[in-house]
């Protein structure tokens, strides 16, 4: 089978390998479709060298169908639609024994600490695997991940009806969780600098504004009549925008980190203090999320083809890597069944 592997110092290769059977309690995925996202980009940047090991199969925003099944595996049959919770706990720690497994503190991401999804043949722990309806199509069923990372992160931040939520970074997270937001009934804004971001967002009827042009203070105060945000979500992992967000946020509003942030950032604590603010972290999601997450999509709440900027073959996985370094697409995904219909 063919698949695409990281080989260190910013270098990918496409390489054949052998189909191996699943394990004891494993599934076999034929995988269709793997999205590409910020995570896979600073893999194939070296910017997470020390961590992964090489070669790495990465990817962990796959769709596919059963291919195989492991011994004692039960409740799936040959050619069941699937995706993968790329989430694997050892059940001991702290934090699995407080009930939140998704951040166990031993926690292996498949896909980063283990082999992903860009490969034609992948096995995985049937306890990961998520079952998709047969009517999703498997090229929307790759945004599952994506969009469970904003089902987790607005689920997080407690949003209600008629909030007012402001999320800085317009990439393809930022504007996943303003399309949860308003389908959970709040008002969205995402500040984002680059103009065909910004341009992308605009056409999914979402207010969007330049922050490096605009006041942004003054243009989310008469955005909320003078209230404030009830929650703004960090998405971008800018300096600025991090600074930004005590100053935006109104009394007893909410903070969310969704971001990475490579350094320490300064945050404004006495307005943390003087509002009486709440600083949440987002991270990941739980299976409920996931669940949440094909339900959307099934459903058609979330406008997957206006996202998805491209689909490319498994051989051309390095280009699709410079059109997203460059900003000039949202979410591409790789055929990596060689079916591709786009």
């Amino acid at each position: 089978m063919k698949g695409v592997a990281y080989m260190g110092e910013g270098r990918l290769t496409t390489v054949s390998l052998d189909v191996a059977p699943p394990g004891p309690g494993e599934l076999q995925v034929a995988v269709a479709y793997c999205g590409l996202c910020g995570t896979d980009l600073h893999i194939v940047h070296g910017d997470m060298d020390a961590r992964v090991r090489t070669p790495l199969v990465f990817g962990h925003e796959a769709s596919g169908t059963v291919a195989a099944i492991g011994a004692g595996v039960e409740g799936w049959k040959v050619g069941d639609s699937l995706t993968v919770m790329p989430l694997v706990w050892d059940g001991t720690c702290p934090a699995c024994l407080a009930g939140h497994q998704h951040i166990c503190q031993n926690l292996v991401f498949v896909g980063i600490d283990s082999p992903g999804g860009l490969q034609q043949r992948w096995n995985v722990p049937a306890s990961i695997a998520v079952p998709l309806p047969p009517d999703l199509d498997l090229r929307t069923a790759a945004l599952v991940e994506p969009v469970a990372v904003a089902v987790h992160d607005v689920r997080r931040s407690g949003l209600q009806v008629g909030d007012h939520a402001v999320v800085l970074g317009g990439g393809p997270i930022g504007v996943l969780i303003a399309v949860v937001a308003r389908d959970a009934g709040a008002h969205v804004m995402i500040a984002e600098v680059d103009a065909s971001r910004r341009n992308r967002v605009a056409e999914l009827g979402i207010e969007v504004i330049d922050p490096s042009s605009a006041d942004m203070v003054a243009e989310v105060e008469r955005w909320t009549n003078g209230v404030g945000a009830d929650v703004v979500f960090e998405v971008s992992g800018a300096a600025a925008a991090a600074r930004s967000t005590t100053a935006l946020a109104k009394v007893r509003g909410t903070i969310v980190v969704v971001a990475i942030h490579s350094a320490a950032r300064e945050v404004d604590l006495q307005r943390v203090f003087w509002r009486e603010l709440r600083l949440l972290g987002a991270r990941v999601y739980q299976r409920s999320d996931f669940e949440r997450a094909v339900e959307l999509l099934s459903q058609h709440r979330i406008p997957a083809e206006a996202l998805i900027s491209g689909v490319v073959p498994l051989e051309e996985t390095a280009s699709a890597f410079d059109d997203l370094s460059a900003g000039r697409a949202m979410k591409i995904l790789v055929d990596v069944a060689g079916e591709s219909r786009a």
